[in-house]
């Protein structure tokens, strides 16, 4: 570190001022920076007339650029090709690189390392949501550069190194989705049979005793949901069409039996349309509070509404489907696991099982892939969005198992989904432990 020489960021970056007055009847390419380092790209292209401020900068190909408000998040990078000729608002700071002293490359490198996030963080000042970088503190801010040889040298280190962990990273990402695979893997084979195909062996069906015997269970289900129609205690549903063999996606182990969700659940109620709090009394769950089969309790919207909280309120193993959003999520369902009292949003729709059925197991086949693709070719979509009513959800076609069979089924994919947790643990672990050497590796070099 002998031939490295004390300089300011002043001397490596000259501020750029290229003035250009807007015109009306032309068109111009406005830039976005992405936080995080991720780099400089076109926002889109707008005509004069359109733009605000009419008294704007122009930037360059090769120019370090970044956002006075949002540097401290790493909102600054090179500007490549394509945002060449672009223009800028004063928000946004341009600067040629004194190429004498640096390169582009070590100015890129550079400031991607925690030495630079920690200058734009102690540069800003300002209330915690508007916080603006100072110009002058980060010019004369004083740092340590080697001679544009060693910088090579550097240079060449780091991107060997971070090419290494760019492999790590993508094998780790590799990983990820194996895992997620495998998830499906075993819901498909929990759904089908094949995951308790052994158990079976162990405790064969016992014809006409539903615990053993899914025929048995969906007629007596169907006694006990006629005998509470007939105490009014739930509405008379159109019935709907028998399964065809066209519908069957997978044949069934003996035991087992094809039924219309209908047969098996009751409710299907869209939640309430109000506008919810920010603050209340009764939590209102919406699209975004339904992940990965699970209720997560973040982001959280509220009511005050009684008649709302008593007509909407969840019970403990309700289920949740999103019955709006985007094609890859229309028809995403969580399931309900609390005490607390809450409500739910209209674009959801409620249902519960009825003669025992397990609401796990359930869950298990809503997140399945015969779900997903079963979504797919009934959903209808809309600009931007996708559409399952509570109509076709009744009459989704539901792979049934005899009661002792789904308890098995719940038994075996939990012990299976907790081993994969732990090696989930340890992927993501290995992801911090190569950022971490990331961080180290640019720590090193830039001082």
């Amino acid at each position: 570190m002998s031939k490295w020489q004390k300089v300011k960021i002043g001397d490596l970056l000259i501020r750029s001022k290229i003035p250009i007055e807007i015109e009306e009847h032309k068109e111009y390419k406005r830039i976005t920076i992405r936080s995080k380092h991720q780099g400089v790209y076109v926002r889109d292209k707008e005509i004069g007339k359109k733009i605000g401020t009419k008294k704007q900068f122009i930037l360059k190909s090769g120019q370090f650029v970044m956002s006075k408000i949002d540097a401290r998040y790493g909102a600054f990078g090179i500007a490549g090709d394509d945002v060449n000729g672009a223009i800028i608002t004063g928000n946004f700071w341009a600067y040629d690189i004194n190429h004498s002293l640096t390169t582009a490359e070590w100015i890129n490198q550079y400031t991607n390392s925690p030495a630079f996030y920690d200058l734009c963080e102690r540069a800003s000042s300002g209330i915690t949501h508007r916080r603006y970088l100072n110009e002058q503190i980060f010019l004369n801010h004083e740092l340590l550069i080697p001679s544009l040889d060693e910088q090579l040298e550097i240079l060449f280190l780091n991107n060997h190194k971070s090419e290494l962990i760019h492999i790590l990273n993508n094998e780790l990402n590799n990983q990820e989705i194996y895992i997620t695979q495998l998830k499906q893997a075993i819901l498909q084979e929990a759904i089908s049979g094949k995951l308790t195909a052994e158990w079976r062996k162990q405790n064969p069906i016992q014809k006409g005793v539903p615990d053993t015997d899914a025929v048995a269970l969906l007629a007596k289900i169907k006694a006990e949901k006629q005998q509470l129609i007939t105490e009014g205690k739930l509405k008379k549903e159109k019935p709907l069409p028998p399964i065809s063999s066209d519908e069957v996606p997978f044949s069934l182990p003996d035991g087992w039996v094809w039924c219309r969700l209908v047969e098996i659940a009751e409710g299907f109620e869209y939640g309430t349309s109000s506008k919810s709090l920010k603050i209340g009394k009764v939590p209102v769950l919406r699209m975004g509070n339904l992940q990965n089969g699970l209720i997560d309790l973040k982001d959280l919207v509220y009511t005050d509404n009684e008649e709302e909280i008593e007509q909407y309120k969840l019970s403990y193993g309700d289920l949740l489907f999103n019955r709006t959003n985007s094609r890859e999520l229309v028809g995403k369902t969580s399931l309900f696991l609390d005490n607390e009292k809450m409500i739910y949003a209209g674009y959801l729709v409620r249902y519960r099982m009825i003669g025992k059925i397990n609401f796990y197991y359930t869950n298990y086949v809503m997140n399945s892939q015969l779900h997903r693709e079963w979504c797919n070719t009934v959903k209808s979509d809309a600009i931007g969005q996708s559409n399952i009513n509570a109509t076709k959800l009744r009459s989704f076609i539901f792979p049934l198992p005899p009661l002792t069979e789904q308890k098995a089924i719940v038994e075996k994919v939990d012990y299976l989904m907790k081993q994969i947790e732990e090696l989930e643990a340890q992927i993501k672990h290995r992801k911090q432990l190569a950022e971490e050497l990331m961080q180290t590796v640019l720590r090193e070099a830039f001082v």
